[in-house]
């Protein structure tokens, strides 16, 4: 599978710095106005169950302002799965959550967690919502999700793009391309996303299996710096750049 990779921007981080004063600046259904004008190809909100960033109100608004598909991330719970169905994005991607973590960490047990999850893969695909699961490079992982009937996986890649030598990020990287082809195996459409910046971009975008990259917290970070739009088109240009070329030709 090969082809032009897609790019979802994450804009929960605006909110977050909206969130720390109070108020209405920074909006992020501004910020994913740029993003579509930068090169973006879907906006990417996780609407937590503390509602630490992005907001009811901000969802509600990209379902009405945003032309570009939505990408729901929630917590397999009642509460989100009644507004998943409720406001219908273009695609709801299940994540783990809980309290006290600063972001989330690791993949959903989708193995582990086969009875709790399939309500929620089931009622969201039967309301025409593409479901995705958010789940460790893992053949188990993948494998599990494919039971469930989810059409989509999302690759958690943070230990990839956080790996501090060479070995260490060898073989993240290596498990990150056998759940990719392992997915393509199945049927499965394969993302990725957790940390990916412009220095980890490349080696992940090449990967030939992999349909699309959500990226957020280096993007509004980067934007300190320069601009939302100016840093959304360069990750867009490493993205294509890294999938002219041949998997064989990049080293991670």
């Amino acid at each position: 599978m090969t082809g032009r990779i897609r790019l979802g921007v994450n804009i929960d981080h605006v909110a977050t710095i909206r969130n720390a004063r109070g108020g209405v600046h920074p909006d992020p259904i501004r910020a994913a106005v740029l993003a579509a004008e930068a090169g973006a190809d879907g906006i990417t909100a996780h609407l937590r169950e503390d509602r630490r960033h992005i907001s009811d109100n901000d969802i509600e608004r990209l379902g009405q302002e945003i032309d570009l598909p939505l990408n729901l991330e929630m917590a397999a719970t009642d509460e989100m799965l009644e507004i998943a169905l409720r406001h219908k994005p273009f695609a709801a991607c299940i994540v783990p959550e809980k309290r006290e973590e600063r972001t989330t960490e690791g993949g959903l047990d989708a193995a582990g967690g086969h009875n709790h999850l399939a309500r929620f893969v089931r009622e969201m695909g039967d309301a025409s919502i593409r479901v995705s699961l958010f789940i460790e490079p893992d053949p188990v992982q993948v494998s599990a999700a494919s039971q469930l009937g989810a059409p989509v996986i999302e690759l958690h890649v943070g230990a990839y793009c956080d790996a501090k030598d060479e070995s260490e990020k060898e073989h993240h990287y290596r498990r990150i391309v056998e759940a990719a082809e392992k997915a393509d195996e199945l049927g499965l459409e394969c993302h990725a996303g957790h940390g990916i910046s412009f220095e980890t971009v490349g080696p992940i975008a090449v990967i030939p299996t992999l349909m699309e990259l959500n990226i957020g917290h280096f993007l509004v970070g980067e934007a300190i710096y320069v601009s939302l739009a100016e840093t959304i088109r360069e990750m867009r240009r490493r993205m294509d750049e890294a999938r002219a070329i041949k998997p064989s030709e990049q080293s991670s």
